[in-house]
């Protein structure tokens, strides 16, 4: 009893989270550029599914006082496309400001959207290696209820998925932080070789914004 409240919990709480930073995302008039400047090793930002970059501001944020210059894809708009067009929006951009020594932070799908991009967009090795928070590297079982061929995507039968989950080559430049529940990856975000990181916490949002999540994320960024 005492686990599936705690689980309650952590599911409303993470809704609420979404919910404020769906809000402040859209009436931010925060500009990318802003983050462009600093001499740590360059940072590129995925979101998730249905979030814009300003989603991960509070992240971005911190990185970028941490010294990373932060850059962000806003071709990707709220990350409607499928996994492999939006691998070649990061690759091109990653190729077009000639970027080298990159690390990727992402979020759910951008975690996808990453390995996509480091198995077979990353011909000049510019990517050094991406932390993935709360990322379906095996799909979730959920998607199969869902309406929306964005979110289907995400079965653990799609070929992309499948494509990405039988990959194994670039999984131990991939760290995986994910918490002790998420209500949208029954499946875990467990990778076979990566660094996969649990953190005492819980939820698919909120989590991104959870000091550890952020200490993590700065320790294998190079901060």
């Amino acid at each position: 009893m005492r686990r599936a409240l705690q689980a309650a919990r952590w599911w409303a709480e993470d809704y609420l989270y979404a919910a404020v930073r769906q809000l402040d995302s859209a009436f931010s008039r925060t500009r990318p550029d802003e983050f462009l400047s600093g001499t740590g090793r360059p940072v590129v930002v995925i979101p998730g599914i249905y979030e814009d970059w300003r989603f991960m501001l509070p992240l971005v944020r911190r990185l970028h006082e941490a010294g990373h210059p932060v850059h962000v894809v806003t071709l990707l708009q709220r990350n409607r496309l499928a996994v492999p067009k939006a691998a070649e929006l990061i690759s091109g951009y990653i190729s077009k400001q000639n970027l080298e020594d990159v690390m990727i932070v992402a979020h759910s799908k951008g975690g996808l959207i990453g390995k996509y991009v480091m198995m077979s967009q990353d011909p000049q090795a510019r990517i050094k290696g991406m932390v993935a928070v709360c990322t379906p590297f095996s799909g979730s079982r959920y998607a199969a209820f869902m309406l929306l061929p964005s979110l289907r995507a995400f079965s653990p039968q799609n070929a992309v998925t499948l494509q990405l989950s039988l990959e194994e080559r670039v999984n131990e430049r991939i760290a995986s932080v994910y918490g002790l529940f998420d209500p949208h990856i029954p499946e875990g975000s467990v990778l076979p070789g990566a660094r996969n990181i649990q953190l005492q916490t819980g939820g698919h949002f909120r989590i991104l914004s959870h000091e550890d999540t952020i200490r993590t994320i700065l320790a294998e960024t190079g901060a």
